[in-house]
């Protein structure tokens, strides 16, 4: 099937056949079987405050704990692929979570799944996102797996980052899907993993420390709402990235293969979702057409080709960024094994989220494993506080400086 063939074979409508049977159901009152309701909530604590309530249901309670958390508020200083541009138009993390949660809200209606459950695994699932996107990822995970044999991933930080890091008591389920969302390994059918308890989730993660890609990569969402949400990840930053490289004036819209330039963000955002709905109504599964899902990867091969390895990060400042991780990772190591508390590392890491962590009940085991802790805090950093903070312990690097206001 040859691209234009596949364009054309995209619908932008649901057919008639499964708009009168969502109809007569809707008038049947007719529930997904397959949904997750809010009574097979599973938390790892079963305390009085966290029991749904009818006002409060049980996943309204975790996307309420994500978006009272700190590394929530942060997501608008971290990078989504653009950094060191003064274009306050492109897009940040805080958005991107935005637009997941909003696309997976709008599938998971049409489908009869649990939306409050979307969208707290849609705003949750990349708080473990280090600053500068995946070329900060990359940098954390090379320096760890070196000192430690660990990767990092930032699905399996995220889960870190609501469940021990801030103990909030974040439900199994919205775990699991910021787990397995991981848009960058895409499938074209979606078949739960039947992960029930955290005993078994708790492997899951230690897996992904060890085992990288073996384990991250056969990662299987276990609710239909985490299989929209991880889906819908995709759909949300195929287009989407490719508007914010036209409007960084990295790329044309005639660059693009399509022709569609930033229409193509409308186009696939309205396509996908009808094709998802058309294919996966009433089913046990989450599934796209073969046209759908050759179309994505067509999509995503093409950004990374002319954006992500070029435009972002890693195409611009990669070394210099490499170079300002290892020294802020060596240099907070070093302060933690002097037990220096003037270092920033205690003072704007480890203090705050040991006074977070204290009104739960619960203390931060910071000293059992340095390096971990080190990860835990350049991790949180946003992009601006890394820069400033790299250049004010070490004034021969040399950031980009962003200027919206040039005169030459």
């Amino acid at each position: 099937m040859n691209h234009l063939t596949i364009l054309e074979a995209l619908p932008d409508s649901l057919s008639a056949e499964l708009i009168e049977r969502m109809q007569a159901d809707r008038a049947a009152a007719w529930q997904n079987p397959h949904r997750t309701n809010n009574e097979d909530v599973i938390r790892r604590f079963n305390r009085p405050q966290d029991v749904s309530s009818l006002w409060r249901p049980a996943f309204v309670r975790d996307t309420e704990k994500i978006l009272h958390l700190p590394a929530y508020n942060r997501y608008n200083g971290k990078t989504q692929v653009f950094s060191f541009r003064s274009n306050d138009d492109l897009s940040r993390r805080g958005l991107h979570v935005q637009l997941v949660a909003r696309i997976a809200r709008d599938i998971g209606f049409a489908l009869g799944l649990n939306q409050d459950l979307i969208e707290a695994i849609g705003l949750g699932h990349d708080l473990g996102h280090t600053p500068f996107g995946h070329a900060g990822e990359r940098c954390l995970d090379s320096i760890l797996f070196a000192r430690t044999g660990r990767h990092f991933y930032h699905n399996v930080h995220s889960v870190r980052v609501m469940d021990v890091l801030y103990g909030r008591n974040i439900s199994l389920q919205t775990l699991d899907g910021a787990l397995t969302h991981n848009g960058e390994y895409e499938q074209r059918v979606f078949e739960l993993s039947g992960l029930s308890s955290f005993d078994e989730f708790d492997e899951l993660v230690s897996e992904c420390y060890t085992k990288a890609d073996m384990a991250i990569g056969h990662l299987r969402p276990s609710t239909l709402e985490a299989c929209v949400v991880r889906i819908s990840d995709i759909i949300a930053y195929v287009g989407r990235d490719r508007q914010d490289a036209i409007e960084a004036g990295l790329l044309s819209g005639d660059d693009f293969e399509d022709g569609m330039g930033g229409a193509y963000n409308s186009w696939i955002l309205t396509r996908a979702s009808i094709d998802i709905i058309e294919h996966s109504y009433g089913k046990n599964h989450i599934e796209m057409s073969e046209a759908l899902f050759a179309e994505l990867s067509r999509a995503k091969a093409e950004n990374y080709a002319k954006i992500y390895r070029s435009g972002g990060v890693e195409g611009e400042r990669a070394d210099v960024l490499n170079h300002a991780f290892n020294l802020m990772y060596e240099h907070f190591l070093g302060d933690l094994r002097a037990g220096d508390s003037s270092s920033y590392i205690f003072r704007h890491h480890i203090n705050r989220i040991s006074a977070q962590l204290k009104n739960y009940g619960r203390s931060y085991d910071w000293e059992h494993d340095f390096n971990q802790t080190v990860v835990d805090y350049i991790a949180s950093m946003t992009d601006g506080y890394f820069t400033e903070l790299a250049s004010k312990l070490f004034p021969e690097l040399h950031f980009p400086q962003r200027t919206y206001i040039n005169e030459s």
